[in-house]
């Protein structure tokens, strides 16, 4: 009986989100309310788990994502990623422009939000068609893949940061699997997959062109690419500093302070304040005033992490998610396959790559929990789920449409597909990756 309340508030979810149109964050705490009633938890009981799930989801990713938005604002604001794909693009060369955008989507995705990501790619593609007269999909296929594949997998982004807090993985470990998986993903669904799209000819509309960054007023190429990507040196070194040194080095407080995911976002930002701001000749009221932007950007991500973190309690205190873990776990299916089969399920179904990921890891955390799975490889499987198929239900799929100008049937056939294969590669990376470690 409490599964098939389960089943039938997250059915409830959909409907509010997809049909209603109810935001994400409201929604979620309907939602909430709704599952204690009907798991008979007491109405007081009912209303401390909620500001408990608020808290606790909260608590451990505040930091880390307002950090990390404002470090992406400030490396797209000041011309760095703009750099870092004139840069990458000469280094590939004309005939292998498709990997150069490639890689140029990866390591800009690492410190950009998706959408900051999408908009401020889009003249760079554009230009780059009309200069090597390039169909557009070859083009910007492979970057979009990248930039989806770091937005599902890779931490800081507010998905894989809640799923680490959940699941108490370690962001450093987890970051450099998600790398791993990461690579054979965007190989296959970006410059692979592209060359099965030559016959869509689309003509992008030149509406969403943005101004560009005057060369010499961008940052250099080495401040450019150290500041976007300190946050990942600093993770993959302490991880593996911790690792080599061991838990009684003298060095070993210190060490485990400055690994902080929320330290490491805090030092990556002084340094980029520097580099990219100040050194540069900005005022530090500018500086702050590009911070002030990136809150606002990522406030309601932030709400809808805190909503998906109170239905989360609900099911803990309820008991309910013991019973499912119970139930799940005696499925032949392995665990690791289960979470990415939940995420991908609910994100067909709801179109959010975010709100799909959360909602699956309340529901598998007591698995992790009693240690049958490796927790870090459960973010990745799950947010590779996260990203399964997206459809008509999700804003990135009418984005995609309506910047590069194409049919909702062309649409499925590139974005869609591309968002499959990302998904499913991913959960392969993960499995084979699972016999390794």
């Amino acid at each position: 009986m409490s599964i098939a309340i389960v089943i039938l508030c997250i059915g409830l979810l959909v409907f509010l989100i997809t049909y209603l149109k109810v935001n994400s964050f409201i929604a979620f705490l309907l939602v909430s309310l709704c599952a204690g009633v009907l798991l008979g938890l007491p109405l007081p009981d009912l209303a401390k788990s909620i500001q408990k799930g608020l808290g606790d989801t909260l608590g451990s990713l505040v930091t880390i994502i307002v950090l990390g938005a404002m470090l992406g604002k400030l490396v797209a604001s000041s011309g760095a990623a703009q750099q870092i794909a004139s840069t990458l693009i000469r280094l590939f060369g004309e005939k292998n422009i498709s990997w150069g955008l490639m890689f140029t989507g990866f390591i800009i995705g690492i410190p950009l939000f998706y959408n900051v990501g999408f908009v401020l790619m889009i003249p760079l593609i554009f230009a780059l068609v009309q200069k090597f007269k390039l169909n557009p999909l070859m083009a910007g296929v492979p970057m979009m893949a990248s930039l989806s594949v770091a937005h599902g997998y890779l931490p800081p982004h507010p998905s894989p940061a809640a799923l680490v807090a959940q699941f108490h993985a370690n962001m450093g470990t987890t970051l450099i699997y998600g790398i791993i998986v990461s690579i054979p993903a965007i190989i296959l669904a970006g410059p692979i997959f592209a060359k099965t799209l030559g016959h869509i000819k689309p003509k992008p509309l030149k509406t969403f062109a943005v101004q560009e960054v005057p060369e010499d007023e961008l940052p250099s190429t080495f401040s450019s690419f150290l500041t976007a990507l300190l946050p990942v040196f600093l993770l993959v070194v302490t991880t593996a500093l911790d690792v080599q040194l061991g838990k009684d080095s003298t060095f070993s407080p210190f060490l485990h302070l400055i690994s902080d995911p929320a330290m490491v976002m805090l030092v990556a930002i002084c340094f980029a304040t520097w580099t990219l701001g100040l050194r540069l000749g900005k005022s530090m009221e500018h500086v702050m005033g590009i911070y002030t932007e990136a809150v606002k950007d990522v406030g309601m991500i932030l709400l809808i992490i805190a909503g998906a973190g109170t239905f989360k309690e609900v099911l803990l205190v309820s008991g309910v998610s013991k019973e499912i873990a119970g139930y799940l776990g005696s499925l032949p299916i392995p665990p690791l396959v289960l979470g990415w089969l939940m995420a991908a399920i609910i994100r067909v179904c709801i179109g959010s790559a975010t709100i799909a990921g959360l909602t699956a890891a309340g529901m598998i955390l007591p698995l992790v929990a009693a240690g049958d799975v490796n927790p870090n490889l459960m973010v990745l499987s799950i947010g590779a789920g996260s990203l399964m198929f997206s459809h008509v239900n999700d804003t990135g799929f009418w984005m995609f449409k309506e910047y590069f100008n194409l049919s909702v049937k062309e649409t499925i056939r590139s974005w869609s597909l591309m968002e499959t294969i990302v998904s499913v590669a991913g959960l392969l990376g993960v499995l084979v990756l699972n016999q390794i470690v």
